[in-house]
């Protein structure tokens, strides 16, 4: 991967990660991979429980992941699907936590190599943001 990755190699972290995916109940498989302004890539899989409301997206995986090594700002994440299915809403709403001013590039692709681009704010319009804590 270039020092600061294109969409098409974010995409192709998303699919790697995917292979990697713990879907033994949906069969649904997710890859994400968020790039962080640092210009690195932090990639995850979903990972299913038999509990399903304890299951772990692969967005948020790859948040969890980004935020602990110490990233907060991010710049695209691209998430892989069988179908190119777009984040779910807890997803968008962690995503949108990330991306203060809404410009999160959401690169959503299928297994075929088709793929759209969404920004945050377009995915998940009037979010509840930070700023309306009072």
């Amino acid at each position: 991967m270039s020092e600061h990755p294109t969409d098409t190699e974010l995409v192709e972290a998303a699919r790697a990660a995917r292979e990697r995916a713990y879907a033994p109940y949906s069969r649904f498989a997710v890859g994400a991979a968020l790039l962080g302004r640092s210009g690195r890539v932090y990639a995850a899989a979903n990972v299913e429980n038999a509990s399903y409301p304890l299951t772990t997206c692969a967005e948020r995986a790859a948040v969890a992941k980004a935020v602990s090594e110490g990233e907060r700002a991010f710049e695209a994440i691209a998430v892989v699907t069988s179908t190119g299915a777009t984040p779910c809403g807890a997803c968008r709403q962690i995503l949108r936590e990330f991306a203060p001013e809404g410009d999160l590039r959401v690169i959503v692709a299928d297994t075929e190599g088709h793929s759209r681009t969404y920004t945050i704010a377009g995915l998940l319009p009037a979010s509840f943001t930070p700023d309306q804590l009072v």
